[in-house]
Protein backbone atom coordinates (compact mmCIF):
# COMPACT_ATOMS: atom_id res chain seq x y z
CA UNK A 1 0.00 0.00 0.00
CA UNK A 2 2.99 2.11 0.62
CA UNK A 3 3.37 3.41 -3.20
CA UNK A 4 0.09 3.91 -4.24
CA UNK A 5 -0.17 6.17 -0.47
CA UNK A 6 2.75 7.89 -2.01
CA UNK A 7 1.73 8.19 -5.67
CA UNK A 8 -2.04 9.47 -4.66
CA UNK A 9 -0.73 11.82 -2.16
CA UNK A 10 1.47 13.22 -5.27
CA UNK A 11 -1.54 13.77 -7.51
CA UNK A 12 -3.30 15.41 -5.09
CA UNK A 13 -0.95 18.10 -4.98
CA UNK A 14 -0.24 18.21 -8.49
CA UNK A 15 -4.38 18.58 -8.76
CA UNK A 16 -4.73 21.21 -5.79
CA UNK A 17 -1.70 23.18 -6.75
CA UNK A 18 -3.19 25.71 -8.85
CA UNK A 19 -6.39 26.22 -6.48
CA UNK A 20 -4.45 28.34 -4.07
CA UNK A 21 -2.81 31.29 -6.93
CA UNK A 22 -6.57 31.46 -8.01
CA UNK A 23 -8.14 31.94 -4.47
CA UNK A 24 -5.70 33.98 -2.56
CA UNK A 25 -5.31 37.85 -2.44
CA UNK A 26 -2.34 40.01 -2.63
CA UNK A 27 -1.21 41.28 0.67
CA UNK A 28 -1.45 44.68 -0.49
CA UNK A 29 -5.10 44.41 -1.52
CA UNK A 30 -5.65 42.86 3.00
CA UNK A 31 -7.16 45.79 4.24
CA UNK A 32 -7.40 45.86 7.96
CA UNK A 33 -10.99 45.17 8.34
CA UNK A 34 -12.95 41.67 6.71
CA UNK A 35 -15.08 42.96 3.90
CA UNK A 36 -18.86 42.35 3.80
CA UNK A 37 -19.83 39.86 1.66
CA UNK A 38 -23.64 39.66 0.28
CA UNK A 39 -25.82 37.89 2.30
CA UNK A 40 -29.53 37.46 3.67
CA UNK A 41 -30.49 35.01 6.28
CA UNK A 42 -34.04 34.79 4.71
CA UNK A 43 -33.05 33.56 1.37
CA UNK A 44 -30.01 31.72 2.54
CA UNK A 45 -31.60 30.06 5.23
CA UNK A 46 -34.67 28.62 2.90
CA UNK A 47 -31.18 27.50 0.39
CA UNK A 48 -29.68 25.97 2.59
CA UNK A 49 -33.08 24.44 4.28
CA UNK A 50 -34.16 22.99 1.36
CA UNK A 51 -31.15 21.60 -0.05
CA UNK A 52 -30.20 20.18 3.18
CA UNK A 53 -33.99 18.62 3.97
CA UNK A 54 -33.76 17.13 0.12
CA UNK A 55 -30.21 15.51 0.58
CA UNK A 56 -31.13 14.10 4.44
CA UNK A 57 -34.51 12.90 3.36
CA UNK A 58 -32.67 10.98 -0.18
CA UNK A 59 -30.66 9.10 2.01
CA UNK A 60 -32.79 8.23 4.88
CA UNK A 61 -36.69 8.42 3.56
CA UNK A 62 -36.88 7.78 -0.06
CA UNK A 63 -33.44 5.63 -0.56
CA UNK A 64 -34.91 2.78 -1.37
CA UNK A 65 -37.20 3.96 -3.86
CA UNK A 66 -33.97 6.10 -5.70
CA UNK A 67 -31.11 3.70 -5.09
CA UNK A 68 -30.88 1.46 -8.01
CA UNK A 69 -31.10 -2.30 -7.61
CA UNK A 70 -29.29 -3.69 -10.12
CA UNK A 71 -25.96 -1.86 -11.25
CA UNK A 72 -26.15 0.35 -14.65
CA UNK A 73 -22.34 1.12 -14.62
CA UNK A 74 -21.39 -2.70 -13.47
CA UNK A 75 -17.58 -3.08 -15.17
CA UNK A 76 -18.33 -5.97 -16.97
CA UNK A 77 -19.31 -7.08 -20.31
CA UNK A 78 -22.40 -9.06 -21.18
CA UNK A 79 -20.40 -12.33 -20.71
CA UNK A 80 -19.27 -11.45 -17.19
CA UNK A 81 -15.57 -10.64 -18.60
CA UNK A 82 -14.35 -7.69 -15.46
CA UNK A 83 -13.72 -4.52 -17.67
CA UNK A 84 -12.73 -2.11 -14.79
CA UNK A 85 -10.19 0.69 -16.26
CA UNK A 86 -6.46 0.39 -15.43
CA UNK A 87 -7.03 3.44 -13.38
CA UNK A 88 -9.50 2.05 -10.80
CA UNK A 89 -7.75 -1.10 -10.89
CA UNK A 90 -4.64 0.52 -9.67
CA UNK A 91 -6.17 2.21 -6.72
CA UNK A 92 -7.58 -0.79 -4.94
CA UNK A 93 -4.43 -0.87 -3.88
CA UNK A 94 -5.39 1.40 -1.17
CA UNK A 95 -8.05 -1.09 -0.15
CA UNK A 96 -7.35 -3.05 2.86
CA UNK A 97 -6.18 -6.30 3.27
CA UNK A 98 -8.99 -7.65 5.61
CA UNK A 99 -12.23 -6.94 6.31
CA UNK A 100 -11.52 -5.28 9.58
CA UNK A 101 -9.01 -3.22 7.92
CA UNK A 102 -11.46 -2.16 5.80
CA UNK A 103 -14.09 -1.67 8.77
CA UNK A 104 -11.40 0.64 10.47
CA UNK A 105 -11.13 2.85 7.19
CA UNK A 106 -14.95 2.90 7.14
CA UNK A 107 -15.50 4.14 10.27
CA UNK A 108 -12.39 6.67 10.30
CA UNK A 109 -13.74 8.01 6.92
CA UNK A 110 -17.05 8.78 8.89
CA UNK A 111 -15.45 10.48 11.55
CA UNK A 112 -13.27 12.37 10.32
CA UNK A 113 -15.66 13.52 6.75
CA UNK A 114 -18.80 14.32 9.25
CA UNK A 115 -16.99 15.40 12.82
CA UNK A 116 -13.48 16.10 12.53
CA UNK A 117 -12.86 18.32 9.58
CA UNK A 118 -16.30 19.89 9.75
CA UNK A 119 -15.23 20.77 13.18
CA UNK A 120 -11.76 21.76 12.48
CA UNK A 121 -12.32 23.48 9.45
CA UNK A 122 -14.94 25.87 11.35
CA UNK A 123 -12.46 26.56 14.10
CA UNK A 124 -10.04 27.53 11.83
CA UNK A 125 -12.16 29.86 9.76
CA UNK A 126 -13.30 31.56 13.32
CA UNK A 127 -9.05 31.73 14.33
CA UNK A 128 -8.55 33.40 11.35
CA UNK A 129 -11.39 35.74 11.20
CA UNK A 130 -10.99 37.01 14.48
CA UNK A 131 -7.58 37.63 14.02
CA UNK A 132 -8.50 39.73 11.34
CA UNK A 133 -11.42 41.34 13.26
CA UNK A 134 -14.39 39.88 11.98
CA UNK A 135 -17.45 40.48 14.41
CA UNK A 136 -19.65 37.19 15.47
CA UNK A 137 -22.22 37.83 12.86
CA UNK A 138 -19.62 37.31 10.07
CA UNK A 139 -18.46 33.92 11.68
CA UNK A 140 -21.79 33.14 11.49
CA UNK A 141 -22.26 34.14 7.81
CA UNK A 142 -19.09 32.15 7.11
CA UNK A 143 -20.24 29.20 8.72
CA UNK A 144 -23.95 29.50 7.21
CA UNK A 145 -22.02 29.77 3.52
CA UNK A 146 -19.75 26.47 3.75
CA UNK A 147 -23.29 23.96 5.00
CA UNK A 148 -24.77 25.78 1.97
CA UNK A 149 -21.97 25.12 -0.50
CA UNK A 150 -21.50 21.31 1.24
CA UNK A 151 -25.24 20.49 0.83
CA UNK A 152 -26.22 22.13 -2.56
CA UNK A 153 -22.83 19.73 -3.66
CA UNK A 154 -24.25 16.81 -2.15
CA UNK A 155 -27.64 17.06 -3.63
CA UNK A 156 -26.03 17.23 -6.82
CA UNK A 157 -24.33 14.25 -5.91
CA UNK A 158 -27.24 12.36 -4.84
CA UNK A 159 -28.62 12.59 -7.95
CA UNK A 160 -25.11 11.72 -10.00
CA UNK A 161 -25.23 8.56 -7.83
CA UNK A 162 -28.76 7.63 -8.45
CA UNK A 163 -28.96 7.95 -11.83
CA UNK A 164 -25.38 6.32 -13.16
CA UNK A 165 -25.88 3.61 -10.48
CA UNK A 166 -22.06 2.28 -10.18
CA UNK A 167 -21.14 -0.70 -8.69
CA UNK A 168 -19.49 -0.41 -5.24
CA UNK A 169 -15.88 -2.03 -5.08
CA UNK A 170 -16.70 -4.41 -2.73
CA UNK A 171 -19.41 -5.44 -4.36
CA UNK A 172 -18.23 -5.93 -7.74
CA UNK A 173 -15.77 -9.22 -6.36
CA UNK A 174 -18.97 -10.61 -5.17
CA UNK A 175 -21.26 -13.34 -7.08
CA UNK A 176 -24.22 -12.84 -7.91
CA UNK A 177 -25.83 -14.50 -4.72
CA UNK A 178 -23.58 -12.54 -1.98
CA UNK A 179 -24.48 -9.35 -3.49
CA UNK A 180 -28.10 -9.37 -1.86
CA UNK A 181 -26.46 -10.21 1.46
CA UNK A 182 -24.17 -7.28 2.17
CA UNK A 183 -25.20 -5.10 5.19
CA UNK A 184 -27.03 -2.51 3.09
CA UNK A 185 -28.31 -3.78 -0.40
CA UNK A 186 -29.83 -0.26 -1.47
CA UNK A 187 -26.02 1.08 -1.07
CA UNK A 188 -24.41 -1.19 -3.14
CA UNK A 189 -24.88 0.43 -6.63
CA UNK A 190 -24.13 3.98 -5.35
CA UNK A 191 -20.21 4.20 -6.35
CA UNK A 192 -19.85 7.08 -8.28
CA UNK A 193 -18.91 9.32 -7.04
CA UNK A 194 -17.80 9.61 -3.54
CA UNK A 195 -20.28 11.45 -1.35
CA UNK A 196 -17.93 11.87 1.58
CA UNK A 197 -14.89 13.35 -0.80
CA UNK A 198 -18.31 15.73 -2.17
CA UNK A 199 -18.61 16.69 0.83
CA UNK A 200 -15.39 17.13 2.44
CA UNK A 201 -14.18 19.22 -0.49
CA UNK A 202 -17.36 21.51 -0.57
CA UNK A 203 -16.86 22.60 3.05
CA UNK A 204 -12.87 23.14 3.04
CA UNK A 205 -12.78 25.25 -0.42
CA UNK A 206 -16.28 27.24 0.42
CA UNK A 207 -14.38 28.06 3.69
CA UNK A 208 -11.27 29.12 2.12
CA UNK A 209 -13.10 30.78 -0.61
CA UNK A 210 -15.13 32.77 1.49
CA UNK A 211 -11.74 33.69 3.44
CA UNK A 212 -10.07 35.22 0.37
CA UNK A 213 -12.95 37.42 -0.24
CA UNK A 214 -13.50 38.59 2.91
CA UNK A 215 -9.68 38.94 2.96
CA UNK A 216 -8.49 37.17 6.11
CA UNK A 217 -5.25 37.96 6.95
CA UNK A 218 -4.40 33.96 7.91
CA UNK A 219 -6.48 32.46 5.29
CA UNK A 220 -3.66 29.77 4.71
CA UNK A 221 -4.38 28.27 7.43
CA UNK A 222 -7.57 26.97 6.37
CA UNK A 223 -5.96 25.28 3.52
CA UNK A 224 -3.44 23.52 4.99
CA UNK A 225 -5.34 22.49 7.60
CA UNK A 226 -8.82 21.25 5.75
CA UNK A 227 -7.09 20.34 1.83
CA UNK A 228 -4.72 17.38 4.32
CA UNK A 229 -7.94 16.47 5.95
CA UNK A 230 -10.31 16.49 2.58
CA UNK A 231 -7.43 14.18 0.93
CA UNK A 232 -7.73 11.63 3.60
CA UNK A 233 -11.18 11.43 3.36
CA UNK A 234 -11.05 9.99 0.21
CA UNK A 235 -8.04 8.04 0.96
CA UNK A 236 -9.67 6.01 3.62
CA UNK A 237 -12.94 5.77 1.35
CA UNK A 238 -10.43 4.18 -1.17
CA UNK A 239 -8.92 2.30 1.96
CA UNK A 240 -12.40 1.16 2.85
CA UNK A 241 -13.11 -0.42 -0.59
CA UNK A 242 -16.16 1.64 -0.80
CA UNK A 243 -15.02 4.08 -3.86
CA UNK A 244 -12.65 3.76 -6.94
CA UNK A 245 -9.96 6.14 -6.96
CA UNK A 246 -11.95 7.79 -10.02
CA UNK A 247 -15.28 7.89 -7.63
CA UNK A 248 -12.54 9.91 -5.11
CA UNK A 249 -11.33 12.54 -7.78
CA UNK A 250 -14.62 13.36 -9.15
CA UNK A 251 -15.63 13.79 -5.85
CA UNK A 252 -12.82 16.52 -4.86
CA UNK A 253 -12.92 18.04 -8.39
CA UNK A 254 -17.03 18.77 -8.36
CA UNK A 255 -16.45 19.52 -4.43
CA UNK A 256 -14.12 22.16 -5.30
CA UNK A 257 -16.19 23.65 -8.02
CA UNK A 258 -19.39 24.06 -5.78
CA UNK A 259 -16.62 25.01 -2.76
CA UNK A 260 -15.44 27.92 -5.64
CA UNK A 261 -18.93 29.05 -6.91
CA UNK A 262 -21.67 29.28 -4.12
CA UNK A 263 -19.32 32.18 -2.87
CA UNK A 264 -18.67 33.53 -5.72
CA UNK A 265 -21.82 33.32 -7.62
CA UNK A 266 -24.45 33.99 -4.29
CA UNK A 267 -22.06 35.93 -2.04
CA UNK A 268 -20.03 38.57 -3.87
CA UNK A 269 -18.24 40.78 -1.66
CA UNK A 270 -19.29 44.41 -1.14
CA UNK A 271 -16.91 47.17 -1.89
CA UNK A 272 -17.28 49.32 1.30
CA UNK A 273 -15.62 51.89 0.16
CA UNK A 274 -17.92 52.95 -2.59
CA UNK A 275 -20.64 51.48 -2.12
CA UNK A 276 -21.18 51.11 2.07
CA UNK A 277 -25.20 49.63 1.09
CA UNK A 278 -25.43 48.33 -1.92
CA UNK A 279 -24.44 44.70 -3.35
CA UNK A 280 -21.37 44.63 -5.42
CA UNK A 281 -22.15 41.86 -8.41
CA UNK A 282 -19.60 38.97 -8.33
CA UNK A 283 -16.79 39.11 -10.81
CA UNK A 284 -13.97 37.04 -11.47
CA UNK A 285 -10.93 37.60 -13.31
CA UNK A 286 -7.92 35.48 -14.03
CA UNK A 287 -4.46 35.66 -15.35
CA UNK A 288 -2.80 32.86 -16.65
CA UNK A 289 0.53 32.08 -15.26
CA UNK A 290 3.33 29.62 -16.22
CA UNK A 291 6.26 28.36 -14.12
CA UNK A 292 8.67 25.97 -14.48
CA UNK A 293 7.08 23.15 -12.66
CA UNK A 294 3.24 24.54 -12.39
CA UNK A 295 0.76 25.60 -14.84
CA UNK A 296 -2.13 27.97 -13.17
CA UNK A 297 -4.20 30.96 -12.89
CA UNK A 298 -4.29 33.68 -10.73
CA UNK A 299 -7.41 36.12 -10.05
CA UNK A 300 -8.90 38.57 -8.03
CA UNK A 301 -12.38 38.87 -7.03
Amino acid sequence: MTAPFRTLTALWLVLLAPLSPALAQDTADTTDAPRALRFDWTRDGVITGAAGALWISSETVFKDNLAPAQCRWCDRAPDGTDTLNRLDRWGRGLAGNTPESRKRADTWSNVIGFAGLPLGVLGVQYAAGRSSGASAEFFAQDATIMVESAVIASVFNQAVKFTVGRERPFVHVLSDEDKGLTAHPNDNNLSFYSGHTNLAFSLVVSAGTVAAMRGYKHQGLIWGVGLPLAASVGMLRMGADKHYLSDVLTGAVLGTAFGVAVPLLLHGRIDDDTQPNAARKSSLSLTPSVGRQVVGVSGAF
